[in-house]
């Protein structure tokens, strides 16, 4: 499959890059590997909700900039209290949604205590559990008290899953989104792509790009012969790197990595056997090659982890060398724990490269230590409801973009199944600490821990490999959020 991918862009590169593309000056059109399956970052888990969202269409009371900084956005300022309990927000004057529907401190009430309810929908509730309450003392100023010292909150409210959504179209924002930014939304062709275009209402400074096209494309090759036929004017996530030492001899383009936060692993359900037990586990993380993974299905281009945590993260700590690739080490602690050799694990394999290409090589690891693996390609919508929702598979390789989300495996309910009352515990003193020395302790401990239990294999941080016209400027290196943030990107004169 490989040499086909290569061959057929082989050809793609004699293709002229469309002239009329960067005269255009004002105009975006982005490729991106999944389509979103809605359009309300407060009411679905996928990546791809916020990478066309995110700063764009949606605010929060703060946002995530390009460095991984917490900045102001809807609130222009903000105090806390000595106790570290209340956050009193300071709100910009004047902001209007894009249908016009008024923003002040009764939305932030509404945004943050629909996140809270019963029957909320967000993939994150878990960050607004600290909220105690939000109260309004004035239109322009929102206090939330929490119930107690939480390290990660103003962090946490920067989250796409955070943004301000207004009463008036949250029945419709899943296909109709209405947000506070700088784009407002103009269409979605379902398959293909959705379009954005100048907010002239917006409260801030106007972006330079009079329109925004995001467009989807899950195939490689296709992907990489649109960039090259210039119908794409950038692939923020380029998802053919085995070609990137050509663009990069390109003087038509830019090629940049940078990191992300995405944590590539192998999920397992700790609920079902075999991998209830420890040392199938442990065993499976002897048994997979980080470094062979990366070589092979990304063509080198990401870092092998050992935790739920990549090298740009405070606090990091490497433990890739906790189990080390040994394939007879594997194959005792399989045996002690009454594994067969010939044992079938179904793997489900999103559309995302590292999932299908790397799941041929995981497949491949695990036959040498006597595994089978059943390879099952599924959609993205069948993966979120199957896997993610429904907790309706074995194993699955998917990558988390969150950033920092340690709080993941101290859920109640969540994907993996995973119950440690030790890591619960480590992680609420992590959330109650205020001191950054005890902190960074924690979060260490917290890492260790994980390394420990192995609920998932950890395999690699993912790197963010950008292609994109070289007369772009204000792109994003790095991703610390998932966002294709183009509230500051332009064409050069």
């Amino acid at each position: 499959m490989g040499r086909l991918i290569v061959c057929t862009l082989a050809a793609s590169l004699a293709l002229p890059f469309a002239a009329g593309r960067a005269a255009a000056k004002d105009t975006l059109t982005l490729g991106m590997v999944l389509e979103p399956p809605g359009l309300d970052p407060t009411a679905g888990a996928a990546a791809a909700i916020r990478e066309v969202t995110y700063a764009n269409i949606y605010e929060g009371l703060v946002r995530i900039d390009a460095q991984g900084k917490v900045r102001p956005a809807l609130a222009a300022s903000w105090t806390i209290s000595p106790d570290g309990l209340a956050y009193t927000f300071h709100l910009h004057s004047g902001v209007r949604f894009h249908d016009g529907a008024p923003f002040d401190c009764s939305v932030v009430k509404f945004s943050y205590e629909r996140a809270l309810s019963p029957d909320s929908t967000n993939a994150q509730k878990g960050l607004f559990e600290p909220i105690a309450a939000v109260a309004c003392p004035d239109a322009t100023t929102a206090v939330v008290t929490l119930k107690r010292p939480t390290a990660s909150f103003l962090f946490d409210m920067g989250w796409g899953d955070a943004v301000m959504l207004s009463p008036a179209s949250i029945a419709s924002d899943r296909t109709n989104p209405v947000g506070t930014g700088p784009f407002r939304f103009v269409r979605w062709v379902k398959g293909d792509r959705v379009e954005l275009e100048r907010f002239s209402g917006y409260w801030g400074q106007a972006p330079k790009l009079a329109r925004v096209t995001f467009r989807f494309i899950s195939d490689p090759s296709a992907a990489a012969a649109a960039v090259m036929a210039g119908d794409l004017d950038a692939f923020p996530n380029f998802p053919a790197p085995e070609v990137l030492d050509r663009l990069k001899a390109d003087p038509r383009f830019s090629v940049v990595v940078g990191t992300t936060e995405g944590k590539t692993i192998l999920a397992l359900n700790n609920a079902r056997k075999p991998f209830d037990d420890v040392r199938v586990r442990r065993a499976l993380a002897m048994a997979i090659d980080r470094q062979g993974l990366i070589e092979g299905a990304m063509s080198g281009y990401g870092t092998p982890i050992g935790a739920h945590y990549v090298p740009t993260d405070p606090g990091y700590i490497d433990l890739v060398s906790k189990y080390p690739y040994n394939p007879e080490a594997a194959k005792k602690l399989l045996a002690e724990a009454g594994v067969k050799p010939g044992t079938t694990i179904e793997i489900k394999l999103p559309p995302p490269v590292y999932a299908r290409r790397g799941g041929e090589l995981i497949a491949a690891y695990l036959e040498q230590v006597g595994l089978k693996a059943d390879l099952v390609p599924v959609e993205w919508a069948q993966w979120l409801e199957g896997p993610f929702r429904n907790g309706d598979y074995a194993a699955t390789i998917i990558s988390h973009t969150e950033p920092r989300d340690l709080d993941i495996f101290a859920r109640e309910k969540y994907y993996f199944n995973y119950k440690s009352e030790a890591y619960r515990s480590l992680f609420a003193q992590y959330q109650a600490a205020t001191d950054p020395t005890k902190q960074t302790e924690l979060v260490g401990a917290l890492q260790r821990q994980l390394a420990d239990d192995e609920p998932v294999v950890f395999l690699f941080a993912l790197a963010k490999v950008g292609v994109w016209n070289a007369k772009l400027r204000g792109m994003w290196i790095n991703s610390p959020i998932p966002a294709n943030d183009v509230t500051g990107v332009s064409w050069a004169e």
